[in-house]
């Protein structure tokens, strides 16, 4: 069973186009991001991350996100540090989840595919896009941000420029009716190579 990223900026809609493919074509989901977030919840990472960043890092039984995460912004290695503790757990999750999956492929969401090197570890790749003035909007809609909090976040994954050479799919997703006719057309064509191979 091939396993196919889909990836994309912030607003770039990918969590959209990901469950077009959930519901149109019954194809399972796996959103990296939201199981991440799930994980660090759990014992085992919870102690690490408390090692790394101290008893703050937890409100309760809750993360502490604003607080790691202004931390994290501000420190490349802390964020490589968090990462080394979450990106392991979150592939060996995902490896057990695909295994109980029945699909012709399944989709791994996640903002960072090619930032954090699990691309390499996918058959294919969709590459969500949209300009950036139309994901600022739908972030500010969305979440309760600024425009400078999001272009900060922007700026810290890779500019669309150097992820289109590597994807194998693109969507660019201003329109939804025409991004879903996209999305049906790469469908058919992971379809169609599951045929061939």
């Amino acid at each position: 069973m091939k396993t196919v990223g889909i990836t994309g900026g912030i607003g770039s809609g990918k969590s959209t186009i990901a469950s077009f493919f959930n519901s149109e074509f019954n194809i399972p989901v796996y959103y990296a991001d939201a199981e991440a977030k799930a994980l660090m919840h759990t014992e085992a990472l919870k102690e690490k991350i408390i090692s790394l960043f101290g008893a703050e890092a937890y409100q309760g039984q809750k993360l502490n996100r604003k607080f790691i995460s202004a931390l994290v912004f501000k420190d490349e290695h802390l964020l490589e540090q968090l990462n080394k503790i979450v990106h392991p757990a979150v592939g060996e999750h995902f490896k057990q989840w695909k295994e109980a999956q029945h699909a012709p492929y399944v989709l791994k969401e996640a903002a960072i595919l090619f930032e954090n090197g699990t691309a390499q570890s996918c058959d294919a790749i969709i590459l969500i896009t949209a300009p950036e003035e139309v994901r600022i909007q739908r972030v500010l809609k969305r979440d309760e941000t600024s425009v400078a909090a999001i272009k900060d976040r922007i700026n810290k994954q890779w500019p669309d420029a150097k992820k289109i050479p590597l994807a194998d799919f693109l969507i660019e997703n201003i329109d939804l009716e025409e991004s879903k006719k996209q999305a049906r057309e790469i469908h058919l064509q992971l379809l169609g190579d599951r045929v061939n191979t």
